[in-house]
């Protein structure tokens, strides 16, 4: 399951609103033979999904296999025919997922199809690392919306920018670098139009040729303004929303958006909170200060009035990144 999961990973960013799924086919008496086993993962929509993939590689050698996916098995048509008939067909006996899939369209639906075609269906080996790692696309399928990410980069005293409104570059490169991998596995990046008018962003990818996160031109992440973009601006073309924040999330949840990266300012990153919509935070602290009350801090806006109020989440990772630290946060209350 875990090597389905690493399959995962490397095609993340590349076939929504599809989900990033892994899988691989283990066939009889070669459980213990990795190099025997056949792995395949999610194309870009209209490709074929993980299970196929696997199963194409395995050939005749996927019967009486068992089936390592990362998500349950789709049981509808959509771009491509249902999985799970491709599963039966092929004459795999046993079938372990990592979680089921909540799309209505599924629901449990795989699981039944298959146990009713006499395969033997395991549910929930390695659980909780797939429902990390797919918790954008199970947050859309039961909410609509998309799963909001929220980036922040700052001194240690809490600051993103000096009393005269200069602030690029106040994190290294390591830290640049691993924000635009945040940038390659969002469907979009969220912005407001004063951050467009202030430092006038391009919001693309960009990275290395040689990483495994590399995003050519024609597949950067949907470049998103709250507001309108001035003429001439780099972001554009862009998609220019105004309204509720929630209603902007239903909106991109409709178009197929599951995760999004809003990049600020410190007013926008002040709503998302305030309004209880951000399901991560990343932070890149910088070991710098201010030194003093004049710079402008991560959030814009009134704040906790008393102790009693102060939002307190869960930190989920902790990572040095060159003489930078990378602090990952998901907010209180139980995960999508």
């Amino acid at each position: 399951m875990l090597r389905a999961v690493d399959a995962a990973e490397r095609v993340r960013g590349r076939t929504s609103p599809n989900p990033w799924v892994g899988a691989v086919v283990v066939p009889t008496a070669t459980e213990g033979s990795p190099s025997a086993w056949f792995t395949g993962a999610t194309a870009p929509p209209g490709g074929p999904h993980a299970e196929v993939s696997a199963l194409a590689l395995a050939g005749t050698r996927a019967r009486g296999a068992t089936l390592y996916v990362t998500l349950e098995p789709c049981s509808h048509h959509g771009r491509t025919p249902p999985c799970a008939d491709a599963v039966i067909r092929a004459g795999v006996a046993r079938v372990v997922i990592g979680v089921p899939d909540p799309d209505p369209r599924v629901d449990g639906g795989g699981i039944a199809r298959l146990r009713d075609a006499g395969v033997e269906v395991e549910v929930g080996v390695a659980g909780e690392v797939v429902a990390d790692q797919l918790a954008p696309y199970l947050a859309h399928r039961r909410t609509g919306r998309p799963w909001v990410v929220l980036k922040l980069a700052s001194s240690l005293d809490g600051r993103i920018a000096a009393p005269d409104g200069s602030s690029r570059w106040i994190t290294g490169e390591e830290a640049r670098l691993d924000a635009h991998r945040l940038r390659a596995v969002s469907d979009a990046v969220v912005v407001g139009a004063g951050t467009v008018r202030t430092d006038d962003p391009s919001l693309t990818v960009r990275l290395p040729v040689g990483d495994p996160l590399f995003r050519g031109p024609d597949e950067q992440p949907a470049r998103v303004v709250l507001g309108r973009v001035p003429e001439g601006a780099a972001v554009a073309p862009a998609l220019e929303v105004t309204g509720p924040l929630e209603a902007v999330l239903d909106d991109l949840g409709a178009r197929g958006i599951l995760q999004v990266l809003v990049e600020g300012g410190a007013s926008v990153a002040h709503d998302f909170h305030a309004r209880g919509l951000v399901d991560r935070y990343v932070l890149y602290l910088a070991p710098a200060f201010f030194g003093g009350d004049d710079a402008r801090p991560l959030f814009a806006g009134a704040g906790a009035a008393t102790i009693a109020d102060l939002w307190r989440g869960t930190v989920r990772s902790v990572t040095s990144l060159g003489g930078d630290i990378r602090v990952e946060l998901a907010p209180p209350g139980p995960s999508v």
